[in-house]
């Protein structure tokens, strides 16, 4: 753009010697009318393009919510799968690695009525999970709806038929690589662990679908205050879950004493699901299958109280529904889930 300086209107001040505008005062003039134009020019692309002029207020992305804890979810997992990994739960292969940094986890009956657990990870990506033992008839359900992989270290080839025609990428021992160790200093079979965080490569599912519905921040909870709740696993495998106001969480002890992980970490939850199941053959027999379809006695522990109803699910393709005994949807608080599995005959109690 350029000035005429006949245009100027001669005021005396911006004349130079001989009553002619200084090129000092023209570059001046110039500079102030190109800085208006970029301006002007600014403030139509901002109202065209819906930009924010500097110094309003912005908007800013609402938070991705993790979709298996209701809680905010880490960038670096926004699009991860599901990894479920088949952990041993007997004294022997005590004390557990990155039990405590599952999303969820399943307690489920396996041989004589001992307990396995299922744990299923996509907030969190852990080096080191075990001990990875063999997968049971109870799997294929519980990984039916969540998809992604389902890491295990082999089974009898009745057990291993069971999860083909699960919709998971499998990854046995054989197949996984250098994704499955054995730590030398344990003894087999409880010295195979998992490297879940180089699992998800593996994988081209999304992330899975929620399994709960949470409470919205703030709310209220409902249900009756209690102070422990106890699941009455058989062969000595019951599990106490007490609630610890000071966390906010419930603590797991099994085996007569705390449950603490091989870092160190008490186990604990959020909430306590407690769903009883029928378990084909029955719960003591070596090939109990657990039925997780149709619908049965529900037990919540959530924010120190708990919650009684039932569970409803028509079909494995989808998560179970629970409601309480008005048939309302119970919800959860967020953050990590156990969900115990005891045989319909198995007690479940709690204390005030």
């Amino acid at each position: 753009m350029s000035i005429d300086p006949r245009q100027v209107p001669d005021n005396g001040a911006a004349h130079g010697a001989g009553g002619r505008l200084s090129r000092r005062t023209i570059a001046a003039l110039v500079l102030v009318v190109v800085v208006l134009a970029a301006a002007v020019a600014g403030l139509v692309t901002r109202r065209s393009t819906g930009h924010p002029a500097p110094g309003s207020p912005t908007s800013t992305a609402a938070p991705r919510i993790a979709p298996l804890t209701g809680l905010v979810e880490p960038a670096a997992a926004a699009a991860r799968c599901a990894v479920t990994v088949k952990i041993g739960n007997t004294q022997e292969a005590h004390p557990l690695s990155g039990v405590e940094q599952a999303d969820v986890v399943y307690e489920e009956v396996v041989d004589g009525g001992i307990t396995r657990l299922a744990a299923v990870y996509q907030s969190a990506a852990p080096g080191r999970v075990g001990p990875v033992r063999s997968v049971r008839p109870t799997d294929q359900s519980i990984v039916w709806p969540l998809r992604g992989v389902f890491a295990f270290s082999g089974g009898a080839p009745i057990e291993v038929a069971s999860i083909q025609g699960a919709p998971v990428t499998q990854l046995d021992e054989t197949r996984a690589g250098p994704l499955m160790f054995r730590d030398p200093s344990r003894q087999a079979p409880h010295n195979l662990y998992a490297d879940v965080a180089h699992m998800y490569g593996r994988c081209a599912d999304p992330p899975p679908r929620p399994l709960f519905a949470y409470r919205r921040p703030h709310t209220t909870p409902v249900g009756t205050p209690v102070s422990s709740g106890r699941v009455g696993f058989a062969s000595g495998y019951e599990v106490t879950w007490t609630w610890d106001a000071g966390t906010a969480s419930w603590q797991r002890s099994i085996f007569g004493g705390p449950e603490v992980s091989a870092a160190g970490r008490r186990i604990a939850a959020a909430n306590v699901v407690v769903m009883a199941v029928p378990y084909a053959g029955g719960a003591s027999s070596a090939d109990a299958a657990g039925i997780l379809t149709g619908q049965g006695r529900l037990t919540v522990l959530t924010a120190g109280r708990i919650v009684s109803g039932t569970w409803v699910r028509p079909d494995k393709s989808r998560a179970a529904r629970l409601l309480d005994s008005q048939g309302r949807p119970v919800t959860l608080t967020p953050g990590r889930t156990w969900v115990e599995l005891p045989d319909v005959g198995y007690a479940v109690t709690t204390t005030p």
